[in-house]
């Protein structure tokens, strides 16, 4: 009898003590950090059932918060202290520090939608630009989280299906040692029609899709959206958007669909209201800011982060660069990165790289150059030519008959007789012993014409020179040097103009003054003791002499 007494006395001190327990508060999923757009729950634990809670925001009292303190959308706001009242006992505050950027790695619905029917399942994929090795993922249904294994996930992104959905709501994400992923909430409902959102969370500032979805047809006669009890739009549209979402469209929405089942004989179309969906609105997160000039930035961001660059590949971003700015032609985006979070992607900016039009502009240019170089010098060739302009002409027999001489100009088309032009010279018109100088221009007697010379107007052992002309006498002419003035030993040297005695024309050397071993070096006159003459250099570079410029007068 006394140990009965004794059991049930300890039982009702239990019962007080855990009566006495003073309140507490905890949140649940329990993520190490809690960042921009993520669903928490705060509850306030060690309260008896049927009691009345009160929650305090940073020492004040909230009376539109009930149990559990539902955070559907966390943002910076959000960051504070909370505690929660029963029977008049407060429990410790319980801070939450909301980050204002997002998690490293992004987990999405694959297959699937955010509302699907009971007992359906969903392909979810995630991807973390550093690989995702070491990670798992994580499920809470109904105040219960279970781990699910990612077998051979070591790429930077991994595919997987959970369980069926057989629960209201069902939070996914996923982790490693240091960081995790977004979450992803996927809700379940027995009706044939539901509110779908696009994307989810909002994002304030960007546009929103609300779609009226029916499983198993796409026949819609007619769709209408509330937003609570307000009739936004009716028509035949499934869709509904918001370009650009602001606070005010927080709320509850619902859709009114009218349908119709391929292969059903009924006349009569269905008719059915979706669930009431909650629309989270969500405060952006710190963004990048990718500017002209392919310079990646973050004015929110605080601490010193890097950037990670991506390229638009179809209808996807691909990470193309975590070092540096890109150096190829595409769209490209950034964001800023540290070890447990990143920031939001920026504005995104199409980049032609310059190489290849620097490339092209540059061998233009060289073209150019190089034609220009080509006319120059091709002027010059013709304003600084020396000597008479002659051509070879083969012999051709014409009509098998006797050959005839031919000068020919390329211009002419046909045989009369204009300036510029051929005329034929016949062999029986052409005296014996009689030759022809050519001038540039093929015409005797002009300008650069030729001139017969007779074979009895040539001396024995006189020789000419030619000046550039081609004219006997004038300038650049020739010169008649008798054979009999040619001293035996006697060698002569040529200036550039070929004119004896005058600046670059030439000098005799006697065969008694050239010792041996000495050699001569030739100016650019080529004239002997002036500027650009030359000078003897002796066999062992101590003899020389200097020839005097006066003795050329005796060879004239």
């Amino acid at each position: 009898m006394r140990g009965g007494k004794r059991l049930l006395l300890l039982a009702v001190f239990i019962a007080v003590a855990r009566c006495q327990q003073k309140p507490q508060v905890s949140v649940s999923p329990n993520p190490k950090e809690i960042f921009c757009g993520d669903l928490v729950y705060l509850r306030c634990e060690n309260t008896p059932s049927g009691s009345t809670v009160k929650w305090y925001f940073n020492g004040k009292l909230n009376t539109t918060i009930s149990e559990p303190f539902k955070i559907a959308v966390a943002h910076p706001e959000h960051t504070g202290d909370y505690e929660c009242e029963v029977n008049q006992e407060k429990s410790d505050p319980f801070t939450i520090t909301v980050l204002e950027y997002m998690p490293t790695a992004a987990l999405t619905i694959k297959t699937g939608h955010p509302v699907m029917q009971q007992g359906a399942s969903v392909i979810l994929n995630l991807h973390n630009d550093d690989g995702l090795v070491g990670w798992n993922c994580w499920v809470y249904r109904g105040d219960k989280i279970k781990r699910i294994k990612l077998k051979n996930a070591t790429e930077m992104s991994f595919d997987f299906q959970p369980n069926k959905l057989n629960v209201a709501e069902t939070i996914f994400w996923c982790s490693n040692t240091d960081t995790r992923s977004n979450q992803v909430t996927v809700r379940t409902t027995g009706k044939q029609v539901s509110l779908e959102m696009y994307p989810l969370p909002a994002v304030v500032g960007e546009s929103l899709t609300l779609r009226c979805l029916v499983w198993g047809t796409d026949k819609i006669s007619n769709s209408v959206f509330y937003k609570g009890n307000q009739r936004l739009s009716e028509a035949s549209n499934v869709n509904y958007k918001i370009p650009a979402v602001t606070e005010a469209e927080r709320g509850s929405y619902k859709c009114d669909a009218t349908f119709t089942y391929d292969g059903h004989t009924s006349s009569t179309p269905y008719h059915v209201v979706s669930d009431v969906q909650d629309l989270p609105v969500q405060v952006p997160p710190a963004k990048a800011v990718l500017s002209e000039d392919m310079s990646c930035s973050c004015p929110r961001c605080t601490g010193y982060p890097h950037y990670h660059w991506y390229k638009k590949n179809g209808g996807s971003w691909v990470l193309f660069s975590d070092s540096g700015s890109p150096k190829e032609s595409g769209t490209f985006a950034c964001r800023a990165v540290w070890k447990k979070m990143r920031s939001s992607m920026s504005n995104a900016m199409t980049y032609e790289h310059q190489t290849s039009y620097t490339l092209l502009i540059v061998i233009c240019l060289l073209v150019i150059l190089l034609v220009v170089a080509v006319l120059i010098y091709k002027k010059y060739r013709r304003r600084n030519a020396a000597g008479a302009v002659y051509e070879d002409v083969a012999l051709r027999a014409r009509d098998k008959g006797d050959p005839e001489y031919d000068t020919i100009n390329p211009e002419a088309q046909d045989k009369r007789k204009n300036e510029g032009e051929y005329e034929p010279l016949k062999k029986e018109e052409m005296k014996e012993g009689e030759y022809h100088t050519l001038g540039a221009e093929g015409a005797a007697g002009g300008q650069g014409g030729y001139e017969a010379l007779k074979k009895q107007g040539v001396k024995e052992g006189v020789y000419h020179t030619l000046g550039a002309e081609g004219a006997a006498g004038g300038e650049g002419g020739y010169e008649a040097l008798k054979k009999g003035e040619i001293k035996d030993g006697v060698y002569h040297t040529l200036g550039a103009e070929g004119a004896a005695g005058g600046e670059g024309g030439y000098e005799a050397l006697k065969k008694g003054e050239i010792k041996d071993g000495v050699y001569h070096t030739l100016g650019a006159e080529g004239a002997a003791g002036g500027e650009g003459g030359y000078e003897a250099v002796g066999k062992d570079k101590k003899d020389y002499e200097v020839v005097d410029e006066k003795k050329e007068a005796k060879a004239e």
